[in-house]
Formats: structure tokens, C-alpha cells, sequence
């Protein structure tokens, strides 16, 4: 095994001891892809439909990392990561988004999203993202 990947392997087993990736999407489809993607990666994940579902919720205060669709019902995935950062939250953020215009992707990048993936997304780059983000929140670094 390279040292690269026993790096990740690593990464991996920290966070699925120590935190949970989030996904927020109101397509249940959608949700529930992701949510398989990530666990058959070795991710302790939480799913919910909404923003408001999320910022109810107990996790939302281990979650490692945010991954965020942009159109939501109520609070959008944009105005939720605004929220986020006023309250001075350091959870890295990744769009994956059907909506994927070019001025709704400056505001998610402008406002710190780590990453902005267009649906249907390529889980090698979901994946890459999610790596990103993790080991860059892990070292302190601020991500965005």
C-alpha cells in the first residue's frame, strides 16, 4: 500500500471514530445514494431532508463535514452555509448540486464551500472532496 493511501486509510478511521459527514438533500434518492456511497467508503453518516432538519439537529455539533444541495425547501443550501459562518462554524462545506450556474457556484465558493460537484456526481470526486476536506479541517487549516 503507498504511503498516500495508508494516509487516507488513516483519515478514514479518525473520522468514522471521531465524526459524521452530513448530507443534506431534499431528493430522497439523491440522499440515500449518497448516504450509500459514503458508508460503503467507511463513513459514519446522518442524512436529512432539509436545512431546518439539520440545524435541529444533535450531530450537527460532531459533523465533520457538510455535504449541502443547494435547492432545498425553506432555507437553501446557500443561506444554510451563510448561517453557518456567521455563527463561526468550521464544518467544511461541499455543494453537489442539479443547479450548478456559474453565479450560484462563486457565491458557495466566495461564502468557503470546499468543493461545488455537479449532479450527477462522480463519486471518485465526491470521494476526493470529502478527503479534502476532512484533512485540511483536520490539520486547522481553514478550508475554503
Amino acid at each position: 500500500m503507498s504511503q498516500a493511501a495508508g494516509e487516507r486509510n488513516q483519515l478514514i478511521d479518525n473520522i468514522s471514530k471521531t465524526g459524521i459527514v452530513a448530507i443534506v438533500d431534499d431528493d430522497e434518492l439523491a440522499r440515500q445514494a449518497l448516504d450509500s456511497l459514503l458508508k460503503a467508503a467507511g463513513f459514519m453518516t446522518e442524512t436529512f431532508a432539509s436545512a431546518e432538519d439539520f440545524l435541529d439537529s444533535i450531530p450537527m455539533n460532531s459533523t465533520t463535514c457538510l455535504i449541502l444541495d443547494v435547492r432545498l425547501p425553506g432555507i437553501s443550501g446557500i443561506e444554510l452555509q451563510r448561517r453557518l459562518r456567521s455563527k463561526n462554524s468550521g464544518i467544511p462545506i461541499i455543494f453537489v448540486t442539479a443547479h450548478g450556474d456559474v453565479s450560484t457556484r462563486e457565491r458557495a465558493m466566495v461564502g468557503g464551500a470546499v468543493g461545488f460537484l455537479n449532479k450527477p456526481v462522480r463519486q471518485q470526486a465526491l470521494l476526493d472532496a470529502i478527503h479534502a476536506a476532512l484533512e485540511c479541517d483536520q490539520a486547522g487549516d481553514k478550508c475554503s
